[in-house]
């Protein structure tokens, strides 16, 4: 079995040595784009190139640019640079008002923030205002909208979101009230210890309803029925295709803090493709995995960075109404451990990539004696051949069958297929019985199989909403709008519940039940089975500068971005 492994990854990196990987953050299973370069501002005009444009690739489509129905890293990141809420996070990662004019007034309870808006216009004109933000929570809150983050962003925190995504209050019966046009009412709950970071997140972004309405259903179908209120508007997107650009917007407040003229971005999924185009010339950043991540490691234009990303299986329990072999947990214990992470981030990967044997990523959050969360339950689920196939061979014993086939649903780009190829090598060679069958479709689609829980095993991956442990641990919560796969465990909510509600108070507590509640999601559950935690590497070209990369919301903010030295 030795021999055959070190065979089978010698021939995968000859495989890899005819591909790149492909940049973006659209794909689960891709492994991103470049890393930030820290920057003070911009130089002083005279050292600015005549032209400013900026040449990028994504590895998928945008499957949605309405903000209330997106859930995607693609369509994240253009919001964080088309539209902006309250705060955004700035170039050290701290939120700072953006459509604020400064800090809120918190009462004392901590349960009600009161914002001024500052003077600001959407890209037709007209001034945003405090309505807007009114009306986009409500909206993203409404059952009737579908929003797949409203509730898992709102409820439990804002007064009478829980009862509101439920059906069972009207959605202007949320807590938050426009007192006048430039004047915003929050009204929490209970406290939010990290409530401020939600504020630069998409989803609490404004929306102007005169323009939704008047659009009707023809709103954010393409580039021509959206409005903008961000540092650039989105042009020639068509809804669908595989380019668009984003232009510098006259209209945003701070519209002198931004250099770049125009970003133009194609999606494109061949990794040979995007590396070439970058050596070319003709794009500016490309992102390396595999072999070519070997190949370039010592480039002066590299550049790496360790990213809160972690990717992990989705073990669907009940597929279609019907329960599968997942819905046996030695099945699903099996599977967490039946595969080599180091090998598959050394080299598939080899990006900086780090084996995940957690949720949580390292390096993410700390706590006030600078303790990384990552330090309480250490590592979790390790790579174990022989005790995944002792799991294995006691859960065909409880389903009383001798084989399983399951099916694989992962990215249709080159690296994401690579990865899931090596995935199924390991699982069915070191659990005698198992047939995997993999199908590979684009991100859009991914999404649709994921809503309609038509999948076995989902290769998926989760980057952080906001800088807290809570954003991964809540995911998986009964009923939760992540949770598709049909896992549900009573102690688990319970301390989510807890860690949310009465500990918010006691930070040691609150850190504790959270840990629990991740050691019975992986050990005792196994509901997840996680990969890895994404490493980012990726040539960029010497003459971009600026680029802001962010751990939660967007993934990229350009609005300090500028070309210098290409001329």
């Amino acid at each position: 079995m030795k021999n055959s492994k070190i065979f089978w990854l010698l021939s995968l990196v000859l495989v890899l040595s005819a591909f790149l990987a492909a940049c973006g953050g659209g794909d689960d299973t891709d492994t991103g784009t470049e890393a930030p370069e820290e920057t003070e501002g911009t130089e002083e005009a005279g050292d600015l190139d005549s032209e400013q444009v900026l040449n990028l690739m994504e590895t998928a489509e945008i499957p949605t640019m309405d903000i209330s129905l997106a859930e995607d890293a693609v369509a994240f990141n253009i919001f964080n640079n088309v539209n902006e809420g309250l705060f955004r996070l700035d170039q050290e990662n701290l939120a700072e008002p953006a459509i604020a004019e400064g800090e809120p007034e918190v009462s004392e309870d901590g349960l009600t923030y009161t914002f001024t808006l500052r003077d600001s216009n959407w890209s037709d004109g007209t001034p945003v205002t405090a309505n807007d933000f009114v009306y986009s929570w409500q909206r993203s809150i409404d059952p009737a909208t579908g929003s797949p983050y409203g509730a898992y962003m709102m409820a439990g925190s804002i007064v009478n979101a829980t009862e509101i995504a439920a059906g069972e209050m009207e959605p202007t019966e949320l807590g938050v009230t426009a007192v006048d046009e430039k004047t915003l009412e929050v009204q929490l709950e209970r406290p939010v210890p990290y409530f401020m970071s939600l504020m630069a997140f998409p989803t609490f972004y404004p929306q102007n309803e005169a323009f939704i309405t008047e659009k009707g259903d023809a709103y954010a179908s393409n580039s021509e029925n959206l409005i903008f209120n961000g540092p650039f508007t989105l042009n020639d997107w068509d809804g669908t295709g595989l380019t668009w650009s984003m232009q510098k917007n006259p209209e945003y407040w701070d519209a002198e803090t931004v250099q770049l003229e125009t970003i133009n971005v194609d999606v494109v999924k061949e990794p040979a493709t995007a590396v070439n185009l970058y050596n070319s010339g003709e794009k500016d950043r490309a992102g390396l995995s595999g072999e070519f991540a070997m190949q370039y490691a010592n480039d002066e234009n590299l550049v790496t960075e360790l990213e809160p990303t972690v990717f992990y299986f989705k073990l669907n329990q009940e597929r279609n109404g019907e329960e599968n072999a997942l819905s046996n947990v030695n099945i699903r214990q099996a599977i967490a451990k039946g595969f080599n992470k180091q090998d598959l981030v050394d080299v598939v990967l080899a990006n900086g990539s780090l084996p995940a044997n957690y949720l949580v990523p390292t390096e993410f959050t700390f706590d006030e004696n600078n303790t990384d969360f990552r330090d309480v339950n250490g590592d979790l689920v390790e790579f174990n051949a022989e005790e995944a196939a002792e799991h294995w061979a006691t859960g065909l014993e409880e389903l009383g069958v001798e084989e399983v086939t399951l099916e694989i649903l992962g990215g249709d780009t080159e690296t994401a297929k690579n990865m899931d190829a090596y995935l199924k090598e390991q699982l069915e060679t070191n659990l005698e019985g198992l047939t995997i069958n993999l199908k590979a479709v684009p991100f859009g689609v991914r999404l649709e199989l994921d809503e309609a829980q038509d999948y076995d095993i989902q290769t998926a991956g989760w980057g952080p909403d906001y800088q807290d442990p809570m954003t991964f641990i809540d995911l998986f919560v009964t009923g939760s709008a992540q949770n598709k796969m049909s896992y549900s465990n009573e102690e688990y909510d319970a301390l989510v519940e807890s860690a949310k509600g009465e500990l918010t108070s006691d930070p040691a507590a609150r850190w504790e039940a959270m840990a629990q509640a991740e050691k019975i999601l992986l050990e005792d559950d196994a509901a997840i089975a996680p990969i890895y935690q994404r490493g980012l590497m990726s040539l960029q070209q010497p003459y971009v500068n600026g680029i802001v990369t962010h751990p939660f919301g967007g993934d990229y903010s350009y609005k300090w971005a500028y070309i210098s030295g290409k001329e």
